[in-house]
């Protein structure tokens, strides 16, 4: 197979960043994990499962960022970024270099997709309760609690981060998922689980957008 497979690191970061000595920063001066790091293994690791699968195939690896409200300043032109504005010419570009499917490219995407595991088998996870646990709505970029609501975004006090409420919610409700898959998502668990939005109506307008009802008065939960 003389193709190339495109592998994209994709991230959601909002607000303004800049590059310096090889180290990712968002501004005034916090360092981040950086994305060409991340990129650079999952690359490694995939080209290491082709191989020991028996494919030698290229792989074109990019970081992709996202969101429009997104910045990096001092970006060096050789590094494999994409920026938000850069990303329909990118797509385009791809189709105009799209093959057509073989044989062999279906037994590989079949082989990769036997190879998926869906539950982790190393997981351990340490015993808790609903009690212990702190609540409020925890940084997308660096995952500390100190977030609060201002107007329509949450803003961490830590690291200057900030999104939507609505996209915090969201992210809130599939931690609540994960965390508790025997609980119902119903706007009382999920305003005191975020704790920091002081809206009940306000989240039940983001489940009922996002989610399907089901039932009806107190009994009403989403999924």
């Amino acid at each position: 197979m003389s193709d190339a497979i495109y592998l994209f690191e994709v991230k959601n970061f909002e607000g303004d960043f800049y590059y310096q000595s090889n180290r990712f920063y968002m501004r005034p001066k916090t360092e981040i994990v950086d994305p060409l790091i991340q990129l650079k293994r999952t690359e490694s690791l995939l080209s290491m499962l082709l191989q020991k699968i028996g494919y030698n195939i290229p792989i074109n690896a990019w970081v992709v960022f996202i969101n429009s409200e997104f910045t990096l300043y001092q970006s060096p032109l050789d590094l494999p970024l994409i920026f938000p504005t850069q990303i329909n010419r990118f797509l385009k570009q791809l189709d105009t270099n799209t093959s057509k499917v073989s044989q062999k490219h279906r037994a590989l995407a079949e082989k990769l997709c036997s190879l998926h595991v869906q539950d982790n088998p190393y997981k351990q996870l340490p015993s808790y309760e609903y009690d212990q646990l702190r609540k409020g709505i925890a940084c997308d970029m660096c995952n500390g609690l100190l977030v609060l609501v201002e107007g329509k975004k949450c803003i961490c006090t830590k690291c200057g981060h900030h999104e939507t409420v609505e996209s915090a919610v969201l992210r809130s409700v599939k931690e609540f998922k994960l965390l508790f898959p025997n609980e119902r998502v119903t706007t009382n668990a999920i305003f005191d689980w975020c704790k920091v939005v002081t809206s009940k109506r306000r989240i039940n307008r983001i489940l009922s957008k996002n989610y399907k009802i089901v039932g009806t008065h107190q009994w009403a939960y989403y999924e």
